[in-house]
C-alpha cells in the first residue's frame, strides 16, 4: 500500500513537471541567465527554458558528440559562442550524419561574424553516455559534458550549461537544429494500480489462510471409560476429553 501511495505522489510530481516544461518550451525566448546566477542554475528551475544569446562562433573549436536521432545515427555539433562580455556558451547547433562530420563538408553552413541563436537551455551531461565514458584525449565524446569539452578545447569563462539550437538557427548545409526530444515517461498510474492490486491480493490470501483459526470451534471427543483408547493422551487443538479408567 505504501508503494502504491508513493507512485500516486510520483505521478502528481511528474504531471507538474510536464506542465512546467511545456510552458518553458513554448514561452517567448529570453536572454540567457546572467553570469552571476550561473552557480544557482539547476535542472529543476532552468532546464528547457527558451533562451536567446548573441556572439561569434569559434568554428575551429567545435566538438562532435555521438548521437542517434530521428534523422539516424551521426553527431551533435557543439560549437563555442564567444560573447562580447568575454564569456562563452556552448551551442549544440544540431545534428549531422557521419558523412558530414568533417567541417569541410559543411563550410557553407558555418556563419561568420555576429549571430543570434535561439534554443533550449540544457544542463551539462558529465562523464559520458550509457555504458560509455568520454575519452577527451582521443576526441571521443558520448555526452555533452560542458566542463570536459571546455578543458579539451582550452575555453575559459564558459557557462555551466549548453543550448540546443532550434530549427531556425540552421544555415545552409549546416547542422540540423530543433531535434531536442522533450518527453517524460509517465507510467506511475499503472505502477500504483499494480501495487494496490498486489496489496489486496495479499490481504485476501491472508484472510483465507487464517480465517479457520479465527472462527473454528473446538471439537471434543468423548471416549467411554475403559475403552481401548481411554489411556491415550492426545494433545493439540483437536484433543478430546481425557477419561481416566475407574
Amino acid at each position: 500500500m505504501a508503494l502504491g501511495v508513493w507512485q500516486v505522489e510520483r505521478r502528481t510530481w511528474k504531471l507538474a513537471l510536464i506542465d512546467r516544461v511545456e510552458q518553458r518550451v513554448h514561452a517567448r525566448a529570453q536572454p540567457i541567465p546572467s553570469r552571476a546566477s550561473w552557480p544557482a542554475i539547476t535542472a529543476a528551475s532552468d532546464e528547457y527554458r527558451h533562451v536567446s544569446v548573441a556572439g561569434r562562433f569559434l568554428h575551429d573549436r567545435e566538438t562532435l558528440v555521438q548521437a542517434v536521432t530521428e534523422e539516424g545515427p551521426g553527431y551533435w555539433v557543439l560549437t563555442p559562442l564567444e560573447r562580447d562580455d568575454g564569456t562563452t556558451v556552448l551551442i549544440n547547433r544540431g545534428f549531422v550524419p557521419s558523412e558530414r562530420r568533417d567541417p569541410s563538408a559543411r563550410q557553407g553552413g558555418n556563419p561568420d561574424g555576429q549571430v543570434e541563436v535561439r534554443g533550449l537551455l540544457r544542463i551539462t551531461e558529465p562523464k559520458g553516455g550509457f555504458l560509455r565514458d568520454n575519452v577527451p584525449q582521443h576526441n571521443r565524446w558520448y555526452s555533452r559534458d560542458v566542463a570536459a569539452i571546455a578543458a579539451a578545447r582550452d575555453l575559459h569563462n564558459v557557462a555551466p550549461f549548453f543550448i540546443d539550437a532550434d530549427a531556425g538557427s540552421r544555415s545552409g548545409p549546416g547542422p540540423i537544429g530543433g531535434l531536442t526530444v522533450v518527453s517524460f515517461p509517465n507510467n506511475h498510474l499503472i505502477y500504483a494500480l499494480t501495487w494496490f492490486a498486489l496489496a489486496f491480493m495479499l490481504a485476501g490470501r491472508l484472510f483465507v489462510t487464517f480465517r479457520g483459526g479465527l472462527f473454528r470451534r473446538q471439537r471434543f471427543v468423548h471416549e467411554p471409560a475403559g475403552g481401548l483408547d481411554a489411556s491415550a493422551r492426545r494433545t493439540g487443538s483437536d484433543a478430546g476429553t481425557i477419561v481416566e479408567p475407574t
